[in-house]
């Protein structure tokens, strides 16, 4: 029997739109649950905006698929990304299409000049368009988690070399509660 036959790409990735927010943060809470909050790398994210030059989503005829975002995070005195969340509707997953939101956002990530993005997540996956597990305890999050899915991609060269010390916030966008929720105003 002769190999199989790939599927052509028959979805559109493009920027996020506002209207789009109703769905990714549904998509989101489907795919990570309400125990998401709790997580390190959500933590990095409240009160802050993600970088909407590099928020995207895939659409296929019409039809929501899929999302990316990226946040601005600081490392020691270096302004890095973190990627996340990458979330595509359970039905279509296998297909490629977390993969092509991820490439594109990386492309345009190093377009802009960003150096080195870094995420939480399962090395096996994310190798898959140049993530690599970072030494354990250089890179420390505000929490828990597990050093051996702590991965990093180098956009210019050895930006990851340098990179070192606990994860912060770049900035706060909103002031935020003790839960995560915005504040009244």
């Amino acid at each position: 029997m002769a190999g199989a036959v790939k599927e052509a790409a028959t979805w559109e990735i493009r920027h996020e739109r506002p209207e789009d927010a109703p769905l990714v943060e549904a998509l989101n809470a489907e795919s990570f649950g309400p125990g998401r909050y709790a997580k390190s790398a959500y933590r990095l994210r409240e009160g802050v905006h993600a970088v909407a030059e590099l928020s995207f989503v895939a659409t296929e005829g019409g039809a929501f698929r899929g999302s990316v975002r990226f946040w601005p995070v600081t490392i020691g005195h270096e302004d890095v990304l973190l990627l996340g969340p990458l979330a595509v509707q359970s039905a279509e997953r296998g297909r490629g299409i977390g993969i092509a939101l991820m490439n594109r956002g990386i492309e345009e990530a190093r377009r802009r000049g960003y150096g080195a993005i870094i995420l939480v997540g399962d090395e096996p996956y994310y190798a898959r368009v140049g993530f690599a597990k970072l030494p354990p305890g250089r890179v420390r999050f505000p929490g828990p988690v597990d050093p051996s899915r702590v991965l990093g991609l180098s956009l210019t060269p050895n930006a990851l070399v340098s990179l070192s010390g606990e994860i912060r916030r770049a900035k706060i966008d909103d002031p935020v509660c003790a839960d995560g929720a915005g504040l009244g105003g």
